[in-house]
């Protein structure tokens, strides 16, 4: 497939339909490399991307989209938009019958019913089980991706419906596959808490009693990016595998020669 030539944004462009877009490019290795710029990059979903966005979008030379949200995501947000010459790879990070009923709660629930289900850290609870849930029961779909990579789909995008928790835990686990630094790998996921990359929340109501500060604060737990969801993740990897090396050979199967090539296509010289 013949790629445009990367038009590569020196820092984040201010896209007006795309949430939490940004390339990871320069993020250090703990052998002293770095992501090359221009090969890996993250966002929201890009169902209501604008014209000039996708027109943005399209100047990367990307090879392949990574949408990680599942089926009831796409019927609430939309389809991606379509980027000429781009392969798109849906693959479900989460089901979507699993807790559809509670994130039903969150976009219809009244105050009383959001403090009983979200108040006292079950929100923030609930969200770091999630974290640990992905981790260890979505090996083969994270496999699948990092083979991908390593192989010919970069450069490449990884998004979900915010970009924060099931992409953000892909490109967590690509970084971890090519050494990036702890800190770094932590440092990029909560730049998702930035004003410009924060999710839309939807609410059926949106009228200032709906939408309240009380209201946005029982929500604010599921829509921000929270060292504690990332650490559980960490912490599962250690308890389920015993470290980061057997993860990864163990549980994504990456061989040493696959984990090179992957090095390869996504760090520079």
């Amino acid at each position: 497939m013949t790629q445009q030539t990367p038009q590569v944004p020196q820092s984040p462009p201010e896209l007006a339909e795309v949430r939490n877009f940004r390339d990871v490019g320069g993020l250090p290795t703990v052998d002293g490399r770095r992501i090359r710029h221009g090969r890996l990059f993250r966002s929201g979903h890009l169902a209501h991307a604008t014209a000039e966005d996708a027109a943005f979008l399209a100047g990367l030379g990307l090879h392949t989209i990574f949408d990680f949200r599942n089926a009831a995501d796409i019927k609430l947000e939309g389809p991606d938009v379509t980027l000429p010459g781009v392969q798109n790879v849906n693959i479900p990070l989460t089901d979507p019958a699993d807790g559809a009923e509670f994130w039903t709660m969150v976009r219809d629930g009244e105050l009383e019913q959001l403090r009983v289900v979200l108040g006292d850290g079950k929100a923030a609870g609930r969200m770091a089980n999630t974290y640990r849930e992905i981790i260890t029961t979505r090996t083969e779909d994270h496999s699948r991706v990092l083979h991908a990579l390593a192989e010919d789909s970069v450069p490449a995008l990884m998004h979900c419906a915010a970009g924060k928790d099931r992409a953000g835990l892909s490109i967590a686990v690509t970084l971890l596959a090519v050494g990036v630094e702890r800190d770094a790998i932590v440092a990029d996921y909560l730049k998702s808490n930035e004003p410009a990359g924060r999710y839309k929340v939807h609410r059926s109501d949106s009228s200032a009693a709906g939408m309240s500060p009380e209201v946005m604060e029982l929500l604010s737990p599921l829509f921000g990016a929270h060292l504690d969801y990332l650490t559980a993740a960490f912490d599962a990897i250690e308890e389920v595998w015993g470290s980061t090396e057997s993860y990864l050979a163990d549980g994504l199967k990456l061989s040493p020669a696959t984990r090179e090539r992957l090095r390869d296509q996504l760090l520079a010289d």
